[in-house]
């Protein structure tokens, strides 16, 4: 509806205006807003709604079984959906690191200045972790009949981040239930599921791949900080682009990887690489690239936990019936 999805619906419909895109969206009104705005500018493209929140699985179910309906296939799914609730600028953190060596690394990843108030939802999940991942990966495993085909393959696309650290992620914590970053413990953990679907799902057709879209003035992100600070730090950021690709700025240029991706063959793709969304210091786009910091049998490890996890919430949902 909005941000980075947004961007990269009108891009794709930009690169082929006959596509069908379906928007996956939490509120219907403005996803029909955009379907009309898409549709106004794309005539000969197909864009139809579906509603779900990726926070409410009997959402996400309900979702899934309508897509089958509609669909045969699904040749592209964009995971894209993600919240950072309630972020907590560390202040002391910020400013030492302005005056620091590693002042460029701590803009760009934002490492160590984010804190985040998680909940638990409807279903007794961390927030974060059922929106960002979980929710995501019970609608692939429900879609799986769109997705895996052997005559052509389907590709996964995650919205993972820079932020995404090994250090805030803990195999026997999945949810991050006790500690304070479980936004990027959130996104390392898609790091690591989209190496295992790999390892599970290639030989069946379907493909995953990870990006970052850089730093980018969204909704998401404007929160953090009270406007007059964005204000104020928008010069710095002007100039530390210059030194640092990460700051994309807008879900344009964040959506560059995205569309990047839509492009290649997946055979030739490293499932351990991320692909990250650049922008020169003069506002020109590209795609860099990072090797994930995982190894594949903790990727391996995690899948089979949520297995075992989705196994447990099917039965609950079950019995709520």
């Amino acid at each position: 509806q909005g941000g980075v999805g947004l961007a990269l619906c009108k891009r794709l419909l930009e690169e082929d205006d006959e596509l069908h895109v379906c928007l996956a969206c939490r509120n219907v009104g403005k996803a029909e807003a955009v379907r009309g705005a898409l549709l106004a500018s794309h005539p000969a493209a197909e864009v139809s709604v579906v509603q779900v929140d990726v926070c409410s699985l009997q959402s996400v179910l309900r979702a899934a079984g309508e897509l089958k309906q509609r669909f045969q296939r699904l040749d592209y799914v964009y995971l894209n959906a993600g919240i950072m609730p309630n972020p907590q600028l560390n202040i002391k953190a910020l400013f030492s690191g302005l005056f620091s060596r590693k002042v460029i690394h701590i803009f760009s990843t934002a490492e160590g200045l984010l804190t985040q108030e998680d909940r638990v939802t409807a279903d007794g999940l961390q927030e974060v972790f059922e929106t960002n991942v979980f929710g995501h990966f019970i609608l692939i495993r429900e879609l799986e009949p769109l997705l895996c085909h052997s005559d052509r393959p389907s590709r996964l696309i995650w919205t993972s981040s820079r932020n995404a650290r090994r250090s805030n992620f803990h195999l026997e914590d999945i949810q991050h239930r006790r500690g304070q970053e479980p936004y990027s413990s959130s996104k390392y953990a898609i790091d690591l599921l989209s190496v295992a679907l790999n390892r599970n799902f290639n030989r069946r057709g379907l493909y995953s791949s990870v990006v970052c879209p850089g730093t980018m003035v969204t909704n998401l992100t404007c929160g953090i900080l009270p406007p007059f600070l964005w204000t104020l730090l928008l010069p710095i950021i002007w100039l530390i682009r210059f030194f640092a690709n990460a700051f994309t700025l807008t879900p344009d240029n964040g959506a560059e990887a995205l569309v990047w991706l839509f492009h290649q063959k997946p055979e030739s793709l490293n499932p351990l690489t991320k692909y990250l969304s650049a922008t020169t210091g003069f506002g020109s786009n590209y795609v860099t690239t990072q090797r994930m910091d995982l190894d594949e049998d903790t990727a391996e490890q995690l899948y089979q936990n949520l297995l075992e996890l989705e196994k447990q919430v099917r039965v609950t949902i079950q019995k709520n019936k």
